[in-house]
């Protein structure tokens, strides 16, 4: 089989499954990390043979996005604010929108020095890790209650050579949490916020391989992340230290409330690039 007959084999299985856009994209994340093909060279070299082995390479992927499992946990990596993270099945793949919340926070905070930053929930690292790749001499921390995914995020913090302070830890039980008298300057957060009612709008590929306990919320207690970790931010964060969250869109009223009742100012609500109201940053 030559690459343009591979090109053609892709297309036409994944045809009944995907939008011809999607297709492409995985076309091309397939033969670079399966066959070490550039862009360039899919086109160049359509005429090389590929062989019999990495055809069966090629067919066990196929099959795997047949079943709507998502390319990132395919490949084991994604890539994040230009650097490159590490996945396993026990976080999330990061969204553009959280891409877009980290670029807001170092914008907004490049020219501060010496800030203390903790991330709630971190994941994979993918907001911690570029949050001190990008601001100047930024002490940043991270937590999360999944063992598997904070060495996850340790792997990727070694990986993209950024000094990470992680812990494991459960912030619903904020007692626990072993941080002393720290006081942040900015406290960031993309929590669970998809309320189980929700779930029948979910993609197949999210709710057949992405790690539920990062992603949903009961309906009784859709805001309990938030109430959490705004009752953590009364012993520490800062005097006029920051708030960032990601938010459902539908209910960004509702944590809006939430930090106004709890005495925080300055409180904005920020669009993501699809118009929701996806953001919210508040002054203590």
């Amino acid at each position: 089989m030559t690459i343009k007959e591979a090109k053609i084999y892709i297309r036409e299985e994944l045809l009944p499954f995907y939008p011809k856009n999607e297709i492409y994209s995985f076309t091309k994340i397939i033969f670079q990390d399966l066959f070490n093909i550039t862009d360039n060279e899919l086109i160049t070299k359509e005429g090389s043979i590929l062989p019999n082995d990495e055809f069966e390479k090629l067919s066990s992927v196929i099959k795997r996005l047949k079943q709507f499992e998502p390319i990132q946990y395919i490949t084991g990596h994604t890539e994040f604010y230009d650097l490159r993270f590490f996945l396993s099945k026990s976080v999330l793949i990061p969204r553009p929108e959280t891409e877009e919340l980290v670029d807001i926070i170092i914008k907004e905070n490049q020219r501060n020095e010496n800030l203390k930053v903790i991330d709630i929930g971190t994941g994979s690292g993918c907001i911690a890790i570029s949050l001190k790749k990008n601001l100047n001499k930024a002490q940043v921390f991270a937590t999360d209650i999944s063992n598997d995914a904070i060495q996850t995020a340790k792997k990727n913090a070694d990986y993209n050579s950024a000094e990470v302070n992680f812990s494991e830890n459960d912030i619903l039980k904020a007692d626990n949490l072993m941080f002393g008298d720290i006081e942040f300057d900015l406290i960031v957060s993309n929590p669970p916020y998809i309320k189980q009612s929700e779930i029948s709008l979910m993609k197949k590929n999210v709710l057949d391989y992405e790690p539920h306990q990062a992603l949903f919320v009961t309906d009784e207690k859709a805001f309990v992340f938030y109430e959490a970790i705004i009752l953590f931010s009364e012993n520490h964060l800062s005097k006029k230290g920051k708030i960032y969250f990601e938010i459902n869109e539908n209910h960004y009223l509702s944590v809006y409330k939430l930090l106004i009742n709890n005495g925080f100012i300055n409180i904005q609500i920020r669009k993501d690039i699809f118009g929701k109201n996806r953001f919210i940053i508040a002054e203590k």
